[in-house]
């Protein structure tokens, strides 16, 4: 007979934003993110894994907890909040570097093994600029975890728009045939960016705002946000965030 307490119960999704890189732009996508499940109405807790100016923390406070990667305490508190509550998006914002300390929690901790168990879902964010360097880690990635869990490529446009050393690379073909996902984030204009970060808003006050409790942005400005956001809305849309 059928277990009626398994059929259509909500699965949890834990998805790390990394890159291994610095300044590849993983904040701004986990920013984007959390703003997506805010303007979505998906339930999701942030950990931000920055020890000196997390972004998460910063932009998104209300929702997010600071986690360091070298204390298993805290990366714990990852998992706990996938299987507390049934459903809900865990956002961690990986800091640069930190790829070696997540690994080994992961395989001292068996979270792979208890992902399976516990039916929640685990997806790997790699955050590309345009240089040999990502297309580098792409690989090393793969190698790791291979069809062990899910990916999504995001080719940040913020950092470079020609992604012919990743096409050509043949590792963008090895993670679709893993299927992975690509997201591509578009350039937004410099000026807005940095009028954002100055008033350390989200990009809902940014977008809805302005003066002290807003960014100080324009109408115009604040049309090339709600554009930009939108496009990257339904590339998340079609990755099945």
């Amino acid at each position: 007979m059928q277990d009626l307490t398994s059929i259509d119960k909500p699965v949890s999704h834990i998805h790390f934003i990394g890159g291994e890189k610095g300044g590849v732009g993983k904040s701004m996508v986990s920013r984007l993110l959390a703003q997506y499940f805010i303007d979505r109405q998906m339930p999701f807790v942030g950990f931000d894994t920055d020890r000196s100016h997390g972004a998460l923390l910063r932009f998104y406070a209300d929702y997010a907890s600071p986690a360091l990667v070298d204390r298993y305490e805290a990366l714990d508190l990852i998992v706990e909040a996938a299987v507390e509550q049934p459903g809900r998006r865990v956002l961690v914002d990986l800091a640069a570097q930190t790829d070696e300390p997540l690994v080994r929690w992961m395989d001292e901790s068996g979270v792979l093994e208890m992902a399976e168990e516990a039916g929640f879902t685990l997806t790997y964010w790699h955050v590309m600029d345009s240089g040999r360097d990502s297309v580098d880690l792409l690989s090393r990635l793969l190698d790791r975890f291979g069809s062990r869990v899910q990916y999504v490529l995001v080719r940040n446009h913020l950092r470079g728009d020609d992604f012919s050393l990743l096409e050509n690379s043949g590792q963008q073909a090895r993670a679709l045939d893993l299927g992975a996902k690509v997201v591509t984030l578009k350039r937004l204009h410099d000026v807005v960016v940095h009028k954002i970060d100055a008033h350390n808003s989200s990009f809902w006050a940014a977008r809805n705002g302005s003066g002290p409790e807003g960014s100080g942005l324009g109408m115009m400005e604040r049309q090339r946000l709600q554009k930009w956001q939108s496009g990257a809305y339904g590339d998340f849309d079609r990755a099945g965030v």
